[in-house]
């Protein structure tokens, strides 16, 4: 079968290895080995930075005893092959969840289903970190981390776990501000790529105003995207050069200046760019009792000057509360198919809008990712040939998806 492959990886993310470089190759086609595993056939594979991290950055990790990592983990495929056991069948579109559990005996959030917490660092996350990912042909994955993907999101499909991370840190926040009476007005969100955009949408479906502050230019399509859902676009100001040899904490950032001239309070705040020094104006910036959700990976080195002292004073005085989040559960992969329809529901047509490229298994060894626009998408099967492998819904006695979600 053909799949997309790196070389030039390492053992370790960052260590050794050659320069990475993609690939279209021949690779085996996998088989099932037990009744719980399912031969799921790929129609189509997301990309994003993580992608581009892997090539630039030597992110990746292969499997134990592989030279090359097949890479791909946003995906939509439909079964092929399936024990009735299993509650698949062939003909059901299906996404795959990402991270595995580490064998980790002391790890007590893998033991209990909740990789995403993994606690000892030995996970694997298929695409990215010790198995082979999903942008090939076909893949067998255990039935346990497969979503039943609904026909009419089918379209869509593919951004279902780019969406469960932003779910993922709604799900977390529910929880936490359950210390106090909160009812947030303003959300912010830090980017207008792929993730930017998924949290702008998830925050007008909230009910909540929103203001995306982003480097893009105000008349890019991310912005006129925001814009169409009701959202507020900023183009990102820098901060003074002046500010640059001033005492630490004299100079105001940028970002809360304009929340402050815009008489707006930050309750919520999405970091999607990856931009430190960015991270730490949005502590800033945050509204007292806040939460600043960091869901950007930060590569390199970067050093910057902080005033670590007012910083530490507001976060204490003003509740404000900062978390991490990367990867999700299935009740996050779940609720983030719901999401989406009801973003399709609200604002009909822009979830196609966030895919501005389409690409064949064959265009991908040449692909610039700093070219790419908002999100670009491999299909490995032409779209229109998806309706004929895909069982329609209604087709059979367990048509009906049930999912478990928090919205």
């Amino acid at each position: 079968m053909k799949a997309i492959t790196v070389t030039g990886l390492s053992a370790a993310p960052g260590a050794g290895g050659g320069e990475p470089r993609l690939e279209l190759g021949e690779a085996d086609k996998p088989q099932r080995r037990t009744g719980a595993e399912v031969l799921v056939r790929v129609l189509c594979v997301g990309l994003d930075g993580t992608d581009r991290e892997i090539i630039s950055e030597k992110y990746g990790v292969p499997p134990e005893g592989d030279t090359t990592l097949i890479i791909g983990h946003e995906s939509l495929g439909v079964v092929e092959e399936a024990d009735p056991a299993t509650g698949l069948k062939p003909g059901d579109a299906v996404c795959a969840l990402v991270r595995r559990p580490c064998t980790v005996p002391a790890c007590v959030a893998c033991r209990n289903g909740q990789q995403d917490f993994c606690e000892s660092g030995a996970y694997v996350e298929r695409g990215i970190k010790g198995a082979h990912g999903f942008l090939s042909e076909y893949y067998v994955e255990e039935a346990r981390y497969l979503v039943r993907v609904p026909a009419e999101a089918l379209p869509y499909g593919v951004m279902t776990e780019p969406q469960s991370i932003v779910e993922k840190v709604w799900s977390e926040v529910q929880r936490v501000q359950q210390r106090l009476v909160w009812q947030p007005k303003t959300a912010v969100v830090l980017g207008s790529g792929p993730l930017g955009l998924l949290a702008a949408l998830t925050c007008r479906c909230l009910g909540l105003e929103t203001i995306v502050w982003s480097k893009a230019p105000a008349d890019s399509a991310g912005a006129q995207l925001v814009r169409e859902c009701g959202g507020v676009y900023k183009e990102a100001e820098d901060a003074p050069a002046a500010a640059a040899g001033a005492e630490a904490g004299a100079a105001v950032s940028p970002l809360s200046a304009f929340l402050a001239a815009q008489g707006k309070r930050a309750d919520l705040i999405f970091e999607c760019t990856g931009f430190s020094p960015l991270a730490f104006d949005a502590m800033e910036a945050l509204a007292p009792n806040g939460v600043l959700a960091l869901l950007g990976v930060t590569p390199g080195s970067r050093s910057i000057r902080i005033s670590a002292d007012l910083l530490n004073r507001e976060l204490v005085l003003e509740n404000k509360l900062i978390l991490g989040s990367v990867n999700a559960s299935r009740r996050d992969f779940e609720t983030g198919l719901y999401r989406l329809q009801q973003m399709e529901e609200r604002f009909p047509g822009v979830l196609g809008k966030l895919v501005t490229e389409r690409l064949r298994m064959e265009d991908v060894p040449q692909l610039d990712f700093a070219k790419l626009g908002i999100k670009a998408v491999v299909d490995v099967v032409p779209q229109e040939q998806w309706v004929q492998l895909v069982r329609a819904e209604g087709a059979g006695a367990e048509a009906e998806i049930a999912y478990s979600f928090t919205v």
